[in-house]
Protein backbone atom coordinates (compact mmCIF):
# COMPACT_ATOMS: atom_id res chain seq x y z
CA UNK A 1 0.00 0.00 0.00
CA UNK A 2 1.39 3.41 -0.97
CA UNK A 3 0.00 6.27 1.08
CA UNK A 4 0.36 9.83 -0.29
CA UNK A 5 -1.73 11.51 2.41
CA UNK A 6 -1.45 15.27 2.70
CA UNK A 7 -3.51 18.42 2.68
CA UNK A 8 -2.85 21.64 0.82
CA UNK A 9 -1.68 23.49 3.94
CA UNK A 10 1.54 22.07 5.41
CA UNK A 11 2.35 22.37 9.11
CA UNK A 12 5.43 21.24 11.03
CA UNK A 13 5.44 17.90 12.85
CA UNK A 14 7.55 19.65 15.50
CA UNK A 15 4.79 22.19 16.19
CA UNK A 16 3.75 22.85 19.79
CA UNK A 17 1.45 20.36 21.47
CA UNK A 18 -1.25 21.57 23.82
CA UNK A 19 -1.10 19.62 27.08
CA UNK A 20 -3.87 19.18 29.60
CA UNK A 21 -2.81 17.74 32.95
CA UNK A 22 -4.69 15.85 35.63
CA UNK A 23 -5.23 18.37 38.43
CA UNK A 24 -6.12 15.91 41.20
CA UNK A 25 -5.32 12.30 42.02
CA UNK A 26 -7.94 9.84 40.71
CA UNK A 27 -8.44 6.36 42.16
CA UNK A 28 -8.89 3.60 39.57
CA UNK A 29 -10.70 0.74 41.28
CA UNK A 30 -10.22 -2.92 40.41
CA UNK A 31 -12.09 -4.06 37.29
CA UNK A 32 -13.00 -0.49 36.34
CA UNK A 33 -12.05 2.02 33.67
CA UNK A 34 -11.89 5.69 34.66
CA UNK A 35 -12.03 8.73 32.43
CA UNK A 36 -9.07 10.90 33.38
CA UNK A 37 -8.88 13.70 30.81
CA UNK A 38 -10.74 14.93 27.74
CA UNK A 39 -10.02 17.43 24.98
CA UNK A 40 -12.47 18.77 22.35
CA UNK A 41 -11.08 19.78 18.95
CA UNK A 42 -12.68 21.68 16.08
CA UNK A 43 -11.37 19.99 12.92
CA UNK A 44 -11.99 20.25 9.21
CA UNK A 45 -12.44 17.11 7.11
CA UNK A 46 -9.08 15.38 6.55
CA UNK A 47 -7.26 17.23 9.34
CA UNK A 48 -4.85 15.13 11.41
CA UNK A 49 -3.78 15.43 15.04
CA UNK A 50 -1.20 13.50 17.01
CA UNK A 51 -2.33 12.64 20.54
CA UNK A 52 -0.03 11.30 23.26
CA UNK A 53 -1.25 10.28 26.69
CA UNK A 54 0.79 9.62 29.81
CA UNK A 55 -0.72 7.67 32.69
CA UNK A 56 1.34 7.53 35.87
CA UNK A 57 0.00 5.48 38.75
CA UNK A 58 0.81 4.44 42.28
CA UNK A 59 -0.65 1.35 43.93
CA UNK A 60 -2.39 0.72 47.24
CA UNK A 61 -0.86 -2.77 47.51
CA UNK A 62 2.46 -4.58 47.21
CA UNK A 63 0.74 -7.09 44.94
CA UNK A 64 0.45 -6.96 41.18
CA UNK A 65 -2.31 -4.95 39.48
CA UNK A 66 -2.68 -4.76 35.72
CA UNK A 67 -2.98 -1.28 34.24
CA UNK A 68 -3.96 -0.07 30.79
CA UNK A 69 -3.97 3.42 29.29
CA UNK A 70 -6.27 4.20 26.34
CA UNK A 71 -6.88 7.14 24.02
CA UNK A 72 -10.27 7.18 22.30
CA UNK A 73 -11.84 9.86 20.12
CA UNK A 74 -15.48 10.37 19.13
CA UNK A 75 -16.79 12.45 16.27
CA UNK A 76 -19.52 15.08 15.87
CA UNK A 77 -22.28 12.46 16.19
CA UNK A 78 -20.76 10.90 19.30
CA UNK A 79 -19.61 7.74 17.53
CA UNK A 80 -15.98 6.48 17.82
CA UNK A 81 -13.54 7.57 15.13
CA UNK A 82 -10.72 5.28 14.06
CA UNK A 83 -9.03 2.94 16.51
CA UNK A 84 -8.40 3.14 20.24
CA UNK A 85 -4.69 3.43 21.03
CA UNK A 86 -3.64 1.50 24.13
CA UNK A 87 -0.63 0.56 26.24
CA UNK A 88 -0.48 -1.90 29.13
CA UNK A 89 1.80 -3.09 31.93
CA UNK A 90 1.41 -4.62 35.38
CA UNK A 91 2.05 -2.33 38.33
CA UNK A 92 4.28 -4.39 40.60
CA UNK A 93 3.35 -2.72 43.88
CA UNK A 94 3.98 0.42 45.91
CA UNK A 95 7.24 -1.07 47.27
CA UNK A 96 8.75 -1.46 43.78
CA UNK A 97 12.09 0.36 43.54
CA UNK A 98 12.96 -0.47 39.91
CA UNK A 99 10.91 2.41 38.46
CA UNK A 100 12.52 5.81 37.88
CA UNK A 101 10.49 7.05 40.86
CA UNK A 102 9.96 4.15 43.30
CA UNK A 103 6.35 2.99 43.28
CA UNK A 104 5.39 5.24 40.35
CA UNK A 105 4.76 3.51 37.00
CA UNK A 106 4.20 5.63 33.84
CA UNK A 107 2.94 4.24 30.52
CA UNK A 108 2.24 6.08 27.26
CA UNK A 109 -0.17 5.72 24.34
CA UNK A 110 -0.09 7.47 20.95
CA UNK A 111 -2.85 8.00 18.41
CA UNK A 112 -3.08 9.65 15.00
CA UNK A 113 -6.59 11.06 14.59
CA UNK A 114 -7.85 11.83 11.08
CA UNK A 115 -11.15 13.72 10.93
CA UNK A 116 -13.52 12.10 8.39
CA UNK A 117 -15.83 15.15 8.38
CA UNK A 118 -15.74 18.73 9.60
CA UNK A 119 -16.93 19.15 13.16
CA UNK A 120 -16.12 18.80 16.87
CA UNK A 121 -14.11 15.80 18.07
CA UNK A 122 -13.66 14.85 21.71
CA UNK A 123 -10.70 12.71 22.74
CA UNK A 124 -10.39 10.94 26.08
CA UNK A 125 -7.58 9.48 28.16
CA UNK A 126 -8.73 6.46 30.20
CA UNK A 127 -7.04 4.34 32.86
CA UNK A 128 -8.02 0.76 33.77
CA UNK A 129 -7.07 -1.56 36.63
CA UNK A 130 -7.53 -5.31 36.91
CA UNK A 131 -6.20 -8.14 39.10
CA UNK A 132 -6.98 -11.44 40.79
CA UNK A 133 -5.92 -10.19 44.23
CA UNK A 134 -8.39 -10.54 47.07
CA UNK A 135 -9.46 -7.64 49.27
CA UNK A 136 -9.70 -3.94 48.53
CA UNK A 137 -7.01 -2.37 46.38
CA UNK A 138 -6.70 0.21 43.62
CA UNK A 139 -4.35 2.24 41.45
CA UNK A 140 -4.15 6.02 41.69
CA UNK A 141 -3.56 8.21 38.63
CA UNK A 142 -1.06 10.83 39.79
CA UNK A 143 -1.99 14.49 39.40
CA UNK A 144 0.54 16.59 37.50
CA UNK A 145 2.28 13.56 35.98
CA UNK A 146 -0.76 12.23 34.09
CA UNK A 147 -1.51 14.20 30.95
CA UNK A 148 -2.89 14.28 27.39
CA UNK A 149 -1.10 16.14 24.61
CA UNK A 150 -2.63 17.14 21.26
CA UNK A 151 -0.75 18.73 18.36
CA UNK A 152 -2.18 22.18 17.75
CA UNK A 153 -1.73 22.15 13.96
CA UNK A 154 -2.53 19.75 11.14
CA UNK A 155 -0.02 16.88 10.85
CA UNK A 156 -0.20 17.05 7.06
CA UNK A 157 0.49 13.72 5.35
CA UNK A 158 1.17 11.80 8.59
CA UNK A 159 0.35 8.10 8.43
CA UNK A 160 -0.51 5.28 10.87
CA UNK A 161 0.69 1.67 11.08
CA UNK A 162 -0.72 -1.05 13.32
CA UNK A 163 -0.14 -4.74 13.97
CA UNK A 164 -2.77 -7.22 12.69
CA UNK A 165 -5.45 -8.86 14.82
CA UNK A 166 -4.13 -10.54 17.99
CA UNK A 167 -6.56 -11.22 20.83
CA UNK A 168 -5.34 -11.46 24.40
CA UNK A 169 -5.55 -15.26 24.80
CA UNK A 170 -4.95 -15.82 21.06
CA UNK A 171 -7.71 -18.44 20.62
CA UNK A 172 -7.33 -18.39 16.83
CA UNK A 173 -3.51 -18.60 16.78
CA UNK A 174 -3.13 -15.29 14.92
CA UNK A 175 -0.51 -13.64 17.12
CA UNK A 176 3.21 -13.37 16.40
CA UNK A 177 5.68 -14.91 18.88
CA UNK A 178 9.46 -15.01 19.28
CA UNK A 179 11.15 -17.48 21.59
CA UNK A 180 11.82 -21.15 22.23
CA UNK A 181 9.75 -24.23 21.42
CA UNK A 182 7.50 -23.76 18.40
CA UNK A 183 8.00 -19.98 18.27
CA UNK A 184 10.26 -18.34 15.70
CA UNK A 185 13.51 -16.80 16.89
CA UNK A 186 12.76 -13.45 15.29
CA UNK A 187 10.01 -11.43 13.60
CA UNK A 188 9.46 -8.28 11.52
CA UNK A 189 6.68 -6.03 12.82
CA UNK A 190 4.79 -4.01 10.12
CA UNK A 191 6.70 -5.96 7.46
CA UNK A 192 6.39 -9.78 7.46
CA UNK A 193 3.14 -10.03 9.38
CA UNK A 194 0.85 -11.54 6.74
CA UNK A 195 -0.53 -8.20 5.57
CA UNK A 196 0.48 -6.04 2.57
CA UNK A 197 3.61 -3.98 3.19
CA UNK A 198 2.63 -0.37 3.80
CA UNK A 199 4.76 2.24 2.03
CA UNK A 200 4.52 5.93 2.82
CA UNK A 201 5.10 8.93 0.58
CA UNK A 202 6.70 11.96 2.24
CA UNK A 203 5.08 15.30 1.45
CA UNK A 204 6.71 17.12 -1.53
CA UNK A 205 7.40 20.15 0.70
CA UNK A 206 8.77 18.24 3.71
CA UNK A 207 12.34 19.11 4.70
CA UNK A 208 12.79 16.04 6.91
CA UNK A 209 10.67 13.20 8.27
CA UNK A 210 10.26 11.52 11.67
CA UNK A 211 8.92 8.12 12.70
CA UNK A 212 7.91 6.42 15.92
CA UNK A 213 6.65 3.01 17.00
CA UNK A 214 5.07 1.71 20.21
CA UNK A 215 5.70 -2.03 20.54
CA UNK A 216 3.70 -4.02 23.12
CA UNK A 217 5.38 -7.24 24.30
CA UNK A 218 3.93 -9.93 26.60
CA UNK A 219 5.72 -12.81 28.37
CA UNK A 220 4.21 -16.26 27.82
CA UNK A 221 4.84 -18.10 31.10
CA UNK A 222 2.96 -21.33 31.83
CA UNK A 223 -0.59 -20.68 32.96
CA UNK A 224 -0.92 -17.14 31.66
CA UNK A 225 -4.20 -16.19 30.01
CA UNK A 226 -2.41 -13.89 27.57
CA UNK A 227 -0.85 -16.35 25.12
CA UNK A 228 -1.67 -19.50 23.17
CA UNK A 229 -1.07 -22.57 25.36
CA UNK A 230 1.34 -24.02 22.80
CA UNK A 231 3.65 -21.03 23.26
CA UNK A 232 4.08 -21.41 27.03
CA UNK A 233 7.46 -23.07 27.57
CA UNK A 234 8.61 -22.14 31.08
CA UNK A 235 7.21 -21.53 34.55
CA UNK A 236 6.70 -17.99 35.76
CA UNK A 237 9.86 -16.23 36.97
CA UNK A 238 12.17 -16.89 34.02
CA UNK A 239 11.56 -13.44 32.41
CA UNK A 240 12.60 -12.60 28.83
CA UNK A 241 15.24 -10.63 26.94
CA UNK A 242 14.72 -9.36 23.39
CA UNK A 243 16.69 -7.22 20.96
CA UNK A 244 14.76 -4.57 19.00
CA UNK A 245 15.79 -2.63 15.89
CA UNK A 246 13.50 0.11 14.60
CA UNK A 247 14.05 0.97 10.92
CA UNK A 248 12.68 3.69 8.67
CA UNK A 249 13.89 3.09 5.13
CA UNK A 250 13.89 5.42 2.14
CA UNK A 251 13.40 3.38 -1.03
CA UNK A 252 14.88 3.81 -4.49
CA UNK A 253 13.04 3.69 -7.80
CA UNK A 254 13.21 -0.12 -7.87
CA UNK A 255 11.56 -0.40 -4.45
CA UNK A 256 14.76 -1.44 -2.69
CA UNK A 257 16.48 0.21 0.29
CA UNK A 258 18.40 3.36 -0.55
CA UNK A 259 18.95 4.84 2.92
CA UNK A 260 18.20 2.97 6.16
CA UNK A 261 17.74 4.90 9.41
CA UNK A 262 17.70 2.72 12.51
CA UNK A 263 17.98 2.58 16.29
CA UNK A 264 18.59 -0.55 18.37
CA UNK A 265 17.98 -1.49 21.99
CA UNK A 266 17.89 -4.56 24.25
CA UNK A 267 14.91 -4.88 26.60
CA UNK A 268 14.12 -7.19 29.52
CA UNK A 269 10.47 -8.04 30.14
CA UNK A 270 9.83 -9.52 33.57
CA UNK A 271 7.03 -11.97 34.28
CA UNK A 272 5.78 -9.66 37.04
CA UNK A 273 5.47 -6.75 34.60
CA UNK A 274 4.15 -9.33 32.07
CA UNK A 275 3.35 -6.63 29.50
CA UNK A 276 5.96 -4.14 28.32
CA UNK A 277 5.69 -1.25 25.88
CA UNK A 278 8.84 -0.19 24.03
CA UNK A 279 8.66 3.38 22.69
CA UNK A 280 10.95 3.83 19.67
CA UNK A 281 11.63 7.01 17.69
CA UNK A 282 13.73 8.39 14.82
CA UNK A 283 13.62 12.18 14.43
CA UNK A 284 14.41 14.75 11.72
CA UNK A 285 15.64 12.32 9.07
CA UNK A 286 16.97 13.85 5.88
CA UNK A 287 15.15 12.96 2.66
CA UNK A 288 17.90 11.94 0.24
CA UNK A 289 17.33 13.32 -3.27
CA UNK A 290 19.76 10.75 -4.72
CA UNK A 291 17.31 7.96 -3.86
CA UNK A 292 14.98 9.21 -6.61
CA UNK A 293 11.81 8.79 -4.52
CA UNK A 294 10.28 10.13 -1.33
CA UNK A 295 8.89 6.71 -0.43
CA UNK A 296 9.54 5.14 2.99
CA UNK A 297 8.97 1.80 4.69
CA UNK A 298 8.67 1.30 8.46
CA UNK A 299 9.52 -1.94 10.28
CA UNK A 300 10.70 -3.26 13.66
CA UNK A 301 12.99 -6.28 13.95
CA UNK A 302 12.42 -8.34 17.12
CA UNK A 303 14.90 -11.08 18.10
CA UNK A 304 14.50 -13.40 21.07
CA UNK A 305 17.67 -13.51 23.19
CA UNK A 306 16.72 -15.60 26.21
CA UNK A 307 13.99 -16.63 28.62
CA UNK A 308 10.24 -16.73 28.09
CA UNK A 309 8.64 -16.70 24.69
CA UNK A 310 7.35 -13.21 23.87
CA UNK A 311 4.05 -12.40 22.16
CA UNK A 312 3.99 -9.25 20.02
CA UNK A 313 0.57 -7.79 20.73
CA UNK A 314 -1.63 -6.45 17.95
CA UNK A 315 -5.15 -5.15 17.43
CA UNK A 316 -7.83 -6.51 19.77
CA UNK A 317 -11.52 -6.85 18.82
CA UNK A 318 -10.77 -4.88 15.67
CA UNK A 319 -10.59 -1.53 17.48
CA UNK A 320 -7.88 -1.45 20.17
CA UNK A 321 -4.33 -1.09 18.85
CA UNK A 322 -1.47 -2.08 21.19
CA UNK A 323 1.38 -2.06 18.65
CA UNK A 324 1.45 0.86 16.23
CA UNK A 325 3.58 3.42 14.43
CA UNK A 326 3.32 6.94 13.01
CA UNK A 327 5.29 8.71 10.27
CA UNK A 328 5.44 12.52 10.24
CA UNK A 329 6.47 15.21 7.77
CA UNK A 330 8.61 18.09 9.08
CA UNK A 331 8.26 21.31 7.11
Amino acid sequence: MLLPLWSSTAQAESAQKARITLDRDVEILRSTTSELLRKTLALTAGAKRHLRGRLETTSSTTGIIGMTSRIKCVGPTGTPVGVIAASARNHEGHDTNTYATPGHLPIYADLLLTAPVTGAYTCYLYGSAYSTLTGEHHLTAVAGNTWLEVSDTDQAGASWWQNPSCESADPDGRCTYVGDGTAAQDAWVFYRDGTPVQKWQAHPAAATVSAQANLELTTCYKGTASCADTMEEYARGRNAVVDLRFEFIQLDRTGHACRTHSTSTRRTVTDDAHHYAAYLRLSDLRIESDCGTRTFLMRVYVKHVSGQTIKIDGTQKGVTSLTNGIAFNNF
